[in-house]
């Protein structure tokens, strides 16, 4: 293992079971680049049982904050918390790859790999809400990476975030792939009494096969679809997100996610066409490569088509729809099955209930 942490430097040629990389493409902060060198015999191209699991590890990390915010004027929320690091449902088209790469670790396999859990989420929450400054904005819990990934049954730091946020009486909204946040119905249907809280649920395809290539360690399709219907009975707001759709994969399903959603209680919908930034590039399209190579070169001339003719386009605006005939198509597709399902708005959250909470005293609290 070099500097960099990286400790496979195998070109992949097939994928790896169980997860949605196949190889540790390096990071743009990188101070080691390694390249592989066949020596003869094979091995560094070759299958190797020793390396194909790559185990998933956490390392516990105080953040120095939690909240996160932001201005895009075409992101829904202005402030957000990440209690996770790296994702272990693995899904390879997630736009938070790129960010492992602040960590000096690949956005490839590393990023769903080497993950971080923030131990200290909850106190620095605390600190936060408790200042005259904070302004009880709707947090979205979860968006970079899915707090609901499979740590969270070691770690509960989503679920007691969600806690203080109850006990604040502060909105929040959640964005998940995972059935996981059911074990927290006893939280979320009283915030929802209450207007303080709306689920969405993200779903990609309906194929369960294309599924587990796509986000391999994610619910299953129609595990999501139960969840739904799940929120939807406690009476927790709840919509779906297609997202992302990506052309000549995933798009021909958008109708059937809506309609099936619909049906299960989702009230709202939206979507999110396929990003590309930084390294998810190359990830991606070794992806396409190895799964559906008869296609790679259409699918990604679709993929420029909608931004400039570039892989992807940045811009605010255009990064999440595109622009160009295909995306219009999508948008044409997407606003007329909206129309006839009948899905609404979800109602905004209330942001006038918030009650901060008393910061820690070494006296500890008299009345």
């Amino acid at each position: 293992m070099d500097e960099t942490g990286s400790d496979d430097p195998r070109k992949a040629t097939a994928p790896i079971k169980g997860r949605g990389s196949s190889s540790r493409p390096a990071g743009r902060f990188e101070k080691t680049l390694r390249v592989g060198e066949d020596d003869g015999w094979g091995s560094v191209y070759e299958p190797d049982d020793s390396l194909a699991p790559f185990q998933t590890t956490v390392t516990e990390e105080a953040a120095r904050s939690i909240i996160s915010r932001n201005k895009s004027p075409d992101v829904g929320f202005s402030q957000s918390i990440n209690p996770y690091r790296g994702c272990e449902h693995g899904c390879v088209y997630c736009f938070a790859r790129p960010s492992h790469a602040y960590l000096e670790l690949s956005p490839g396999l590393d990023f769903e790999t080497r993950l971080f859990a923030k131990t200290n989420a909850v106190d620095r929450l605390r600190e936060e809400l408790a200042k005259p400054s904070h302004v009880p904005a709707p947090i979205a819990l979860g968006i970079n990476t899915d707090g609901y990934q499979p740590i969270e049954r070691q770690y509960t730091l989503t679920r007691d975030l969600l806690a203080l946020l109850a006990d604040c009486r502060h909105p929040v909204s959640i964005v998940t792939k995972s059935a996981l946040v059911l074990r927290d119905l006893d939280l979320l249907a009283p915030m929802a009494r209450q207007n303080l809280v709306h689920v969405y649920l993200s779903v990609t395809t309906l194929d369960n096969r294309l599924s587990a290539k796509l986000e391999p360690r994610a619910a299953a399709p129609h595990t999501r679809l139960k969840t739904i219907a799940a929120l939807h009975e406690a009476g927790v707001p709840v919509g779906v997100l297609v997202a992302p759709v990506i052309p000549m994969v995933t798009d021909k399903d958008l109708e059937h996610i809506l309609e099936a959603s619909r049906e299960a209680g989702a009230a709202s919908a939206g979507y999110v066409l396929l990003r590309l930034p930084n390294e998810l590039k190359q990830v991606w399209r070794e992806w396409l490569d190895l799964h559906y190579p008869d296609r790679a070169a259409h699918v990604m001339s679709l993929m420029q088509q909608m931004h400039g003719g570039k892989d992807y386009d940045s811009s605010f605006g255009t990064r999440m729809r595109g622009q160009g005939p295909f995306a219009d198509l999508i948008k044409q597709r997407f606003d007329k099955a909206w129309k006839r399902l009948g899905f609404e708005r979800l109602p905004e959250l209330d942001e006038s209930q918030f009650i901060a909470p008393r910061k820690a005293s070494p006296q500890g609290q008299l009345f």
